[in-house]
């Protein structure tokens, strides 16, 4: 896949406006699974936020790119458990900032799995 298709360029700059396309590039079948069982859906952030990580990237832009995701996620998809149902929920009630917040706490929890 060439640089043109990712979301984040070899010189770390982020193009927020990749995210929904990469993540319609996931089989669907592989994006129900992920997306079906909250437990593999931390495990999957958990190995992108690893491989963010290894690239040096920072946690701000790491949140970024999760808004950008949840953003995609929230007005795109159902929520498939009652977690996301949550996560959702609490997206949509929240203002600009307090979605930064969340992303920021969703990279550390990804982060705090790693570590169990």
């Amino acid at each position: 896949m060439s640089e043109h298709n990712h979301v984040v360029g070899k010189d770390g700059d982020i193009d927020p406006g990749k995210v929904g396309d990469a993540i319609t590039r996931i089989d669907p079948e592989e994006r129900d699974r992920i997306l079906r069982d909250f437990g593999e859906f931390k495990g999957y952030l958990r190995r992108r936020i690893h491989m963010a990580e290894n690239f040096g990237m920072s946690e701000e832009r790491m949140a970024i790119i999760a808004q950008k995701v949840a953003d995609y996620l929230a007005g795109h998809e159902e929520p498939r458990n009652r977690e996301e149902r949550l996560l959702q929920e609490l997206w949509k009630v929240g203002t600009e900032e307090e979605r930064h917040g969340l992303a920021h706490m969703l990279v550390r929890l990804a982060r705090t799995e790693s570590l169990h």
